[in-house]
């Protein structure tokens, strides 16, 4: 089998408890991890970029305000929460993993070095990425575009968490007309304004020609299956 080597993006509010208050739900980001060790067990090379948006998000605090960019490392630091936490869920299924950052804090995670988060993906580790790219003002998403690129992923996997299976012509909650893209262009989500990633992130992945697949990250047996290379949801490419 051919080595493959993928980015998966994933929102803090997948691992959250949608019927209590847990910021954190601990049977969640098992099953989870169990999925990712599953898939890495079968020759996969993963990355992993975690939000922190069931923790903080930089532009609540914004909102309310506070300064942007002091509210924008706050919720750096609420993914390297929900990275630790998904580093010892997938330890506990026996998958070796390093949380790598871009903000500097020694006592809990590697800083992010790009020829050591490489080593790490060759050695079959898996490497959960925090902290964004270290800079206020740029979302996960980007921050997994550009790790996705930088780390020559062959394609970057974003999974939602609100019950939609990809890209569709319109909200299907709100309009059940709604149809299902099974392939778009960047230029197509960017002139339909469809909200797949933000909009830095696509044009960042159509500059450096970076596939991305959407995908309903909390549907049974998706993650396995998009792991597998399995064509699910919507593909957007050059």
């Amino acid at each position: 089998m051919a080595q493959r080597r993928y980015l998966l993006k994933m929102s803090g509010e997948a691992l959250a408890s949608a019927a209590s208050d847990e910021t954190v739900d601990a049977s969640t980001v098992e099953r989870l991890a169990g999925d990712i060790a599953a898939s890495v067990s079968d020759g996969l090379e993963l990355a992993v970029v975690v939000g922190g948006g069931n923790i903080w998000r930089g532009t609540t605090g914004a909102g309310a305000g506070m300064d942007r960019a002091t509210s924008d490392y706050m919720g750096m630091l609420g993914t390297v929460i929900n990275a630790l936490a998904l580093q010892d869920a997938l330890e506990h299924h026996g998958q070796p993993t390093r949380v790598l950052t871009a903000v500097t804090m020694a006592s809990v995670a590697e800083p992010y070095i790009r020829r050591r988060a490489v080593r790490h993906l060759e050695k079959g580790r898996v490497v959960v990425v925090a902290a964004g790219m270290g800079q206020p003002f740029f979302t996960t998403d980007t921050a997994a575009a550009q790790r996705a690129a930088e780390l020559d992923c062959e394609m970057l996997l974003k999974g939602t968490h609100g019950g939609v299976d990809g890209v569709y012509t319109a909200d299907p909650k709100l309009d059940p007309k709604a149809e299902r893209y099974e392939e778009l262009s960047f230029m197509d989500v960017i002139s339909k304004d469809l909200r797949v990633m933000d909009l830095t992130a696509i044009t960042f992945c159509n500059d450096n020609q970076l596939p991305i697949r959407v995908f309903d990250l909390m549907g049974e047996g998706n993650l396995r299956r998009v792991l597998a290379g399995e064509a699910i949801g919507t593909l957007v490419k050059s």
